[in-house]
């Protein structure tokens, strides 16, 4: 059964226009005669109530195919320059990742080179800041890489949420940091492979990006009806006001941005798959909460 707004979509003004002016007129002259019946005919249908009432149907059928070719030339404008955008998004990101990035990996070489050809300490720290930045770019390419690959369709598969977490972990290096892990033996949520994207990126802030003395990284998954929620807790220096104000309002601006992609990777990917992300930062650290829907256990085969 189709409901109404799927059978208007793609219709013509003039095809809704026409389909409006035949019902309402048609309903004018039920209502006129239902009125007759019921007060008597001098005080209830007369030939001039009726054209009255054709002429105010005719008016708002107007009015009506007026604002359908408005709105219905605002969407195909706005339809054209999403098509646009998207053309100039895929197009920068195939030449950042392939030309840049080849780019990079020359400028990586060429450091390699001068590193074995150099003595000077401070020229060695100079180059080492090179291949460091050099590396920094690279691996932006990457992530740019999976929001790109990402399908924009919610998924319809399952994953366990607990093994998940812990091949994150396996990949993310997490020497001298103390971690807890609590969680149940399985947690089955509706999501797909790339989900552990947004949850390796959420460690590696938490591990990798922690200058603290001792490092330390909590998370924990809950399980709450029909939601699933991954909450990770650290000590680093947490999330700077304005980069959590850019995530919120989800818009950069020349004076407002955030530094880095990964925030906004987990933010994209997690919603791409029908989840929530929360950010909450204070002086002790950053607690992240990735918000999923849950989902059953797949069936055991019996014997």
């Amino acid at each position: 059964m189709k409901y109404i707004p799927d059978l208007l979509h793609g219709r013509s003004a003039t095809a809704l226009t026409a389909a409006y002016l035949c019902i309402a007129a048609a309903s004018a002259v039920a209502v006129d005669l239902a009125v007759a019946s019921t007060i008597g005919v001098a005080g209830g249908w007369t030939p001039t109530r009726l054209v009255g009432d054709w002429l105010l149907v005719a008016g708002s059928g107007g009015l009506l195919y007026g604002a359908v070719t408005h709105h219905r030339q605002r969407a195909e404008t706005a339809h054209r320059n999403l098509e646009t955008s998207n053309q100039q998004i895929q197009v920068l990101s195939r030449v950042f990742r392939h030309n840049v990035r080849n780019d990079l990996n020359v400028i990586r070489g060429y450091t390699d080179l001068l590193a074995d050809r150099i003595d000077d300490e401070r020229s060695r720290e100079c180059l080492e800041t090179v291949r460091e930045t050099t590396d920094d770019i690279v691996e932006i390419s990457e992530k740019l890489r999976v929001i790109e690959d990402a399908s924009p369709e919610r998924p319809d598969g399952r994953v366990d949420l607990v093994a998940a977490v812990h091949e994150a972990l396996d990949v993310v290096d997490a020497d001298g940091a103390a971690l807890t892990v609590e969680t149940p033996s399985e947690a089955w949520i509706r999501a797909d492979d790339t989900v552990e994207f947004p949850i390796r990126e959420v460690f590696e802030n938490a591990v990798t990006h922690n200058d603290g003395a001792t490092r330390r990284v909590t998370a924990t998954i809950r399980e709450n009806g029909t939601t699933t929620c991954l909450e990770v807790i650290d000590n680093g220096p947490g999330i700077p006001p304005d980069e959590r104000e850019v995530l919120q309002a989800e818009e950069e601006t020349p004076l407002s941005h955030a530094s880095s992609i990964g925030l906004w990777l987990v933010k994209w990917m997690c919603e791409t798959q029908g989840g929530t992300v929360r950010f909450d930062a204070t002086d002790d650290g950053t607690t992240v909460r990735l918000r999923f829907e849950s989902a059953s256990p797949p069936a055991t085969p019996t014997r």
